[in-house]
């Protein structure tokens, strides 16, 4: 599993959440360490790079399920969704083809690009394929779930904190450790 000092650095935390954190630290524990300072931003984050990437986009998933969307975030998300199914390489370009003809402009670009950036080529027009960065898929999902917080402005960051809060239990699964390994 991702050390959670190198998740924090990976995902550029403010120096304010860096101190909140220790290498002894349990993912759970850093993130809703970070909760608790007020954080949620940083919560965000190093939550969004502490779950596997298939849990990631499934989270993003399961938080636009409460909202009311539009056809084309809908849409994207049904692609992010698929390749959650079906992780398989179609669905992996299907969902990046989606994110970069909506320019990663809205929810659904940016759920369909948190599948999307899992893997695969992200240059195919180039001989010289270009791998997905480990964390893309944490940044596409955070700024997904962003988006969606961001919905009801009054609300904004009890909603992230919100948001933050129903995926903590995510960290606890065992399969996490072993997925974490699989993809590293």
């Amino acid at each position: 599993m991702l050390p959670v000092l190198e998740a924090a650095r990976q995902m550029q935390l403010s120096a304010h959440a860096q101190h909140q954190l220790d290498a002894a630290m349990a993912p759970r524990a850093a993130v809703q360490t970070l909760l608790d300072a007020g954080l949620a931003a940083d919560a965000l984050s190093l939550l969004a790079r502490l779950l596997p990437r298939r849990y990631a986009v499934a989270w993003v998933c399961q938080c636009a399920r409460r909202e009311a969307l539009d056809e084309h975030d809908v849409a994207g998300l049904a692609l992010a969704q698929a390749w959650v199914r079906e992780p398989s390489e179609r669905n992996r370009a299907d969902a990046a083809a989606f994110a970069k003809t909506h320019r990663y402009k809205t929810i659904g670009a940016w759920s369909a690009a948190a599948a999307g950036w899992t893997g695969g080529n992200l240059n195919p027009q180039h001989e010289q394929p270009t791998p997905a960065p480990e964390h893309l898929t944490a940044l596409a999902a955070m700024a997904a779930v962003t988006y969606m917080a961001a919905r009801v402005a009054d609300q904004f960051a009890a909603r992230r904190a919100g948001f933050v809060r129903d995926a903590l239990g995510l960290l606890d699964t065992p399969t996490v450790s072993t997925e974490k390994r699989n993809e590293q």
